[in-house]
């Protein structure tokens, strides 16, 4: 029964249905058929209403409203426009300078406002114009700014990292730990890219003319050090809380949102208009989130009690390859379902389905849920369905054609894979920044002791 379930969930979501509410669909119906077939006990439902109460009640997830108002303010707040203007004017000489500029500006709002949408359009709005007037290929363009704005997914403090180690059952301070080399890596790696085509093809990336540069010395570094220190600050305030455990994140989140409201004061960008379509979105999020958190637990509940986990487990572990070939088919399903599916519905519907098989085969799970987030942010760029297309495209001149914005984002997305790649093939990417990690569980690690022959056969584990 558990195959038909799992494939009623595919059809639902084929046809177009919300997903929450065909999860929630998915699994009544299947309860109620298989209570009527004898294939369900009805003493599995006792269970759905305090794991409801448990999501609504759960602290953790108050971070996920947080952390998006954050973003939405911090979009309107000048922040990036004062970065942009000092990063773009330092490198502005060089050729694929203001190319260098969004990628390291994109990494750094992202390691402040954890929020794909509000790095995109921030940058977008700014850099894009500039960008275009240069006379910058419009393919590298549209591409450098959607690639540069999913640095976020990857970099602390990312909600997707929240979302993952609430599923996970690991700490969030582990998870942010774990994802400092891969998101370091991806920033080189588009670093790397824009200097091979600075070298290939200078004209596609050509620097700032004299006339635009209009910063020098003193001014030039006054502008970078009035856009750094108050993203240093919200830094510390929102991930070095988190990291030197002085705060949870939602109470980061708190103080970040604070601080976000600061930054725009200081400004005279916090209005009225802007609270209300921060909070606006905020709660379109927010309740988003929550309605598929729901969902998902209705579906994992019957779907547990029809022994779909085994099922999966089953089907799983005879993978060929065993470990080696597990995390090459975990890879490559959830690049293809990020055609269909964004990172919450990724996260809570089909990652619970693999966290099983995952500790069977010994892996790590904070590498585990690094190397899933990493492959996740492909989700962003995928044509026709990226977010992050579509936020570029709400902000880019209409001549530049919708065709061109999806043929730019294909380099970036394969370097997104070489990423995928680099973390699999080097679990010390993640674990070197987390005390202890190795990438193997050491709970289900089984360390051979020589025995008395009368106990020989008996298999000593070591927890």
């Amino acid at each position: 029964m558990a195959p038909l379930m799992f494939a009623g969930l595919v059809l639902f979501l084929i046809i177009g249905f919300p997903v929450a509410f065909s999860l929630v669909a998915c699994g009544l119906s299947f309860a109620i058929l298989g209570i009527e077939l004898g294939f369900f006990q009805p003493a599995f439902l006792q269970g759905l209403p305090p794991r409801v109460f448990e999501i609504l009640s759960n602290e953790l997830l108050l971070a996920i409203p947080f952390f998006t108002l954050m973003g939405a303010i911090l979009e309107r707040s000048g922040l990036a426009e004062d970065l942009l203007e000092g990063m773009g004017q330092l490198f502005g000489a060089l050729p694929g300078g203001l190319g260098y500029a969004v990628i390291l500006v994109g990494a750094l709002l992202g390691a402040i406002t954890g929020t794909v949408a509000a790095s995109v359009l921030a940058m977008g709005m700014i850099a894009m114009p500039a960008m275009l007037r240069t006379g910058y290929d419009s393919r590298y363009a549209t591409g450098v700014v959607a690639a540069s704005g999913t640095i976020t997914q990857v970099i602390p403090p990312s909600l997707v990292l929240i979302v993952l180690a609430q599923v996970l059952g690991r700490s969030v301070g582990d998870m942010y730990l774990g994802a400092i080399g891969p998101s370091i890596l991806q920033t080189l790696l588009f670093l790397a890219y824009t200097l091979a085509l600075a070298v290939v093809a200078p004209r596609k990336v050509p620097p700032l003319p004299e006339e635009a540069r209009t910063l020098r010395g003193s001014s030039l570094a006054w502008t970078i050090l009035r856009a750094i220190l108050p993203s240093l600050g919200l830094m510390f305030l929102v991930l070095g809380t988190i990291i030197l455990g002085l705060a949870t994140p939602t109470e980061a989140g708190a103080m970040g949102t604070v601080g976000a409201m600061l930054l725009a004061a200081a400004n005279r960008r916090l209005t009225p208009a802007l609270l209300w379509q921060g909070m606006a979105t905020t709660m379109q999020i927010t309740a988003m989130v929550v309605f598929i958190l729901i969902g998902a637990t209705v579906f994992s509940l019957v779907f547990a009690g029809v022994e779909g986990g085994n099922w999966i487990e089953d089907l799983l572990s005879d993978l060929p390859g065993g470990r080696t070939g597990f995390l090459i088919f975990v890879n490559v399903f959830i690049f293809l379902l990020a055609f269909f599916l964004d990172f919450f519905e990724i996260a809570f519907i089909i990652l619970p389905l693999l966290i099983p098989t995952a500790k069977a085969l010994g892996i790590d799970l904070v590498w585990f849920g690094v190397m899933v987030c990493v492959n996740m942010q492909t989700a962003f760029m995928h044509p026709p369905f990226g977010f992050a297309l579509f936020y570029v495209r709400s902000v880019t001149p209409a001549s530049v054609l919708t065709r061109d914005i999806y043929l730019g984002a294909i380099p970036f997305l394969l370097l997104q894979l070489v990423l995928v790649a680099i973390v699999v093939a080097w679990p010390e990417s993640v674990t070197a920044f987390i005390p202890g990690g190795t990438g193997i569980d050491p709970a289900t690690v089984t360390i051979d002791i020589p025995l008395p022959p009368a106990a020989e056969d008996i298999p000593l584990r070591f927890d």
